[in-house]
């Protein structure tokens, strides 16, 4: 099986914790150079640091914000104009959790500007290279909530659907290019988000978080979190050429707790 990325470029959003440092580690580990873009530089100069050069990759990384998509696009055509990039991962931390019924507006608009707009923006810039190059990986991190929408989490649930949707559009027109575009789902995995989540959640119901985390684990039928580098894994295989028939498809890592089949 080819899982070789030696020679690829790829763009890893929010790559300075969680699953995007992961996808960013395990790309590199195949072989990939990565362009690592969020918003801390002192955090993307550190990720750099840890990524793999033994097979003379170039990694580099871009200070970004995704709540300006004017920088985002600057950014992206930037990074297009000196190399094709082979490989995106399409990755933005979540909106605050809440009921929907409590959302302002700008609440929604906030989140459709930081994930969709600014996925397409991303990818409007990186399919021409991929055209040219005919290969082409674009792979969105979304939410298991994409299956079945997750409580206290409305605006989030909202808007990943949104993305899967737009996903899979793209999925079936850019497939005759060979350029995929897969989504991964994780489901509750060990990261500052979750941890954020589970704070948010214990201070509303007035519980301690530990029985938060007690209750989030057994309703997974493994018992524990996902670890990041388990949502990284899949990501690789779909960047890789061994997945080069995978596609338009959402893949829920949540150690089986999502009830669809």
């Amino acid at each position: 099986m080819n899982i070789s990325l030696q020679g690829k470029n790829a763009i890893v959003c929010g790559s300075t914790q969680g699953i995007g440092r992961a996808a960013a580690k395990e790309l590199a580990q195949l072989g990939a150079s990565c362009t690592l873009l969020a918003r801390n530089e002192q955090s993307l100069q550190q990720v750099m640091q840890d990524l793999d050069q033994a097979s003379g990759q170039r990694h580099e990384y871009y200070a970004v914000d995704f709540s300006d998509t004017e920088m985002v696009k600057k950014t992206v055509r930037q990074i297009v104009s000196s190399k094709t990039i082979h490989i995106l991962i399409n990755n933005t931390g979540g909106p605050k959790a809440g009921p929907i019924i409590d959302a302002a507006e700008e609440e929604f608009t906030n989140a459709f500007q930081q994930h969709l707009v600014n996925n397409h923006h991303l990818t409007q810039a990186v399919v021409p290279g991929m055209k040219q190059a005919g290969f082409g990986r674009i792979i969105n991190i979304i939410s298991t909530s994409v299956k079945t929408p997750l409580a206290n989490l409305g605006v989030s649930n909202t808007i990943r659907a949104a993305v899967a949707s737009w996903a899979k559009t793209m999925a079936n027109e850019l497939a005759q290019f060979n350029i995929t575009v897969n989504s991964v789902l994780p489901g509750y995995t060990d990261t500052q988000r979750l941890r954020s989540l589970i704070d948010t959640n214990a201070g509303r119901r007035g519980v301690a978080k530990e029985v938060i985390e007690r209750e989030m684990m057994e309703s997974i039928p493994m018992k524990r979190f996902g670890d990041a580098s388990e949502i990284a894994a899949v990501i690789a295989f779909l960047a890789s050429p061994a997945a080069s028939f995978v596609n338009g498809v959402s893949i829920p890592v949540d150690g089986g707790k999502t009830g669809t089949v």
